[in-house]
């Protein structure tokens, strides 16, 4: 949707950043390999019959999209957290080919209680 105001994300910065959560344009900034925590709406689930189990998320924070893979193991451990929390943490490690970066999740937080309320939708194609 259309907003006016600051992104709900830039609201929560100062909190997410004291829970050790980097920016979208942060992560743009590491070296192949690096272990991060990002943190962002969910603006899209795909789960591609031709992934093999794996699933794809959009986060998107003030500064952009975070671009996150999770393997079929860890969303058989999560799917509850990935399919119902709209503000989504992630903990992962970076990987990078030229232009094109990827978070690979390790494990998922579900931040919704930090937004107080505040209802978001995502495109799903699960």
């Amino acid at each position: 949707g259309l907003t006016l105001g600051r992104h709900p994300v830039a609201l929560l910065r100062s909190v997410l950043r004291q829970r050790r959560v980097r920016t979208a344009q942060q992560l743009l900034q590491l070296e192949h390999g690096t272990q991060a925590r990002a943190c962002g709406l969910i603006t899209m689930r795909q789960r591609p019959m031709t992934a093999n189990g794996t699933i794809f998320l959009t986060l998107e924070d003030e500064t952009g999209h975070v671009n996150v893979v999770v393997w079929q193991r860890l969303w058989e451990r999560q799917r509850s957290v990935i399919l119902n929390a709209s503000l989504l943490a992630v903990d992962g490690v970076m990987e990078s080919d030229g232009e094109v970066y990827h978070l690979i999740a390790k494990h998922l937080h579900d931040f919704d209680g930090l937004m107080n309320g505040l209802t978001t939708r995502s495109r799903d194609f699960c």
